[in-house]
């Protein structure tokens, strides 16, 4: 890591937060560090590659890279992997002890905390890494701090989820995006759906916290998350226009209240057979269809306000990176595992595609013959939004981490009447905005 000590480091990177980490978050790790010798006794090298998720994306990835090490024999690659926190925990103690995998996931509150401490290798000058099917706008959209200096290796975009097989029983129909789907009409049909419908479900959970509609909303009102010098992009009238929408919803019963779904962040296996929608990430539709398997749930593209402003439409990359200190005779090794990753539809037979929709606009047109009914229906989401127009996006700037978990205490105040929109809004605002002034 250049230019920043362990103690400079665990400030940037826990922001506002101010829980300790575990030695026990380590646990698991193999090898040496990311500056280790490029290579084994046997002429091998060998790389630490670390990434996060559930069981299933473990067992996966795991057989996807031993699939290519199968295939690149003078190629190892001991994996690290965790569950999302612990991923992080675990990143944070290893950037500090200068221990970092040779490749490794970036969670998205990280990307640029990890940008602001130099520990990504540029890309664009590796041999075995290529950049030929992507456009220049593209590339652009990848870029960090002008440079390639990490590989965005899928695209998901904000959606509604809903149940197709309910909605035809009780006689709803979901528009398609046009004229007529705007929030004010969404509402209303969630509204009018939950007053009567022969199972008595709710339109919606409540979730004013999903953070990539929330987004969805401020761009259409030309408001965003972030700005692109690292501040809050938004104010608390924007803020405060999401939760007055929600609250119309959860105040007329087309959202569940908060002992329906018991509390917030609501277990999707328990909630989906009482709700008839969702908002979510278009990949969700993968994992969360398997647990009804009886129905048929389709994708519609964010209403989309009357007003909105030119270019409100985007892409969130989850991306992946080479330690800055990786050593110089592992990079074309390194280079050929993150080249397997996105421009390898062979990979993607194997770990499917719940980390979204491939970023390779030609890998995405093969993963369509091979594709399930439910990927199938998020590539074709994907794949027309990835066309829309759309303005620049930013990531999350340090010390700006734990928004997500301030924003999930914020609406469960409302909710329960504690506070008020305005006042929620205003505090929300004033803590993202007290956690990136002390990290700068």
């Amino acid at each position: 890591m250049t230019g920043l000590d362990r103690r400079g480091f665990l400030k940037l990177a826990l922001g506002t937060t101010a829980a300790g980490l575990s030695a026990a978050a380590v646990a698991g790790c193999g090898g040496g560090s990311g500056g280790a010798g490029g290579g084994d006794a046997g002429g091998k090298t060998t790389l630490r590659y670390a990434w996060w998720g559930n069981t299933i994306r473990q067992q996966n990835y795991t057989k996807a890279l031993q699939q290519f090490t199968a295939a690149n024999s003078g190629i190892g690659i001991e994996p690290e992997f965790a569950e999302y926190s612990a991923f992080q925990e675990r990143m944070t103690t290893q950037i500090a002890a200068r221990d970092v995998p040779d490749i490794f996931w970036i969670a998205s509150p990280q990307v640029l905390t990890y940008h602001k401490s130099k520990l990504y290798r540029k890309l664009d000058d590796v041999p075995t890494l290529n950049w030929g099917d992507y456009s220049k706008e593209d590339l652009e959209s990848f870029k960090l701090g002008g440079e390639l200096n990490t590989v965005p290796f899928a695209i998901f975009v904000p959606v509604i989820r809903y149940n197709e097989t309910v909605a035809k029983a009780d006689g709803v129909t979901i528009p398609a995006e046009g004229p007529g789907w705007n929030w004010d009409s969404f509402a209303d049909l969630l509204v009018a759906y939950s007053k009567n419908n022969p199972g008595k479900r709710k339109g919606v959970p409540y979730a004013p916290d999903h953070d990539l509609t929330f987004e969805a909303w401020l761009r259409q009102r030309g408001e965003q998350l972030w700005t692109e010098d690292g501040q809050v992009g938004f104010t608390p009238d924007g803020l405060g226009s999401w939760l007055d929408w929600w609250e119309k919803l959860r105040k007329s019963g087309a959202a569940l209240s908060l002992s329906e779904q018991e509390g917030m962040g609501p277990d999707w296996a328990q909630v989906g057979k009482l709700v008839l929608a969702n908002f979510g990430n278009s990949n969700h539709i993968i994992d969360d269809a398997k647990m009804f398997p009886q129905e048929r749930f389709r994708l519609r593209a964010m209403p989309v306000d009357p007003a909105a402003t030119a270019g409100h439409k985007y892409l969130y990359f989850p991306r992946m990176a080479v330690y800055q200190r990786i050593d110089d005779a592992k990079v074309e090794a390194a280079g050929k595992v993150l080249d397997y990753n996105v421009n390898n539809p062979e990979m993607l037979k194997t770990v499917r595609l719940t980390m979204g929709a491939p970023t390779n606009p030609k890998v995405a047109e093969q993963a369509v013959a091979f594709a399930s009914q439910d990927e199938k229906e998020m590539l074709a989401l994907v794949g027309k939004e990835r066309v829309a127009e759309r303005r620049p996006r930013y990531e999350a700037p340090p010390g700006s981490s734990t928004w997500r978990t301030t924003m999930t205490r914020v609406c469960e105040e409302i909710a329960l009447g504690r506070t008020s929109v305005p006042d929620g809004a205003k505090k929300l605002v004033e803590e993202i905005s007290a956690g990136i002034k002390r990290a700068q």
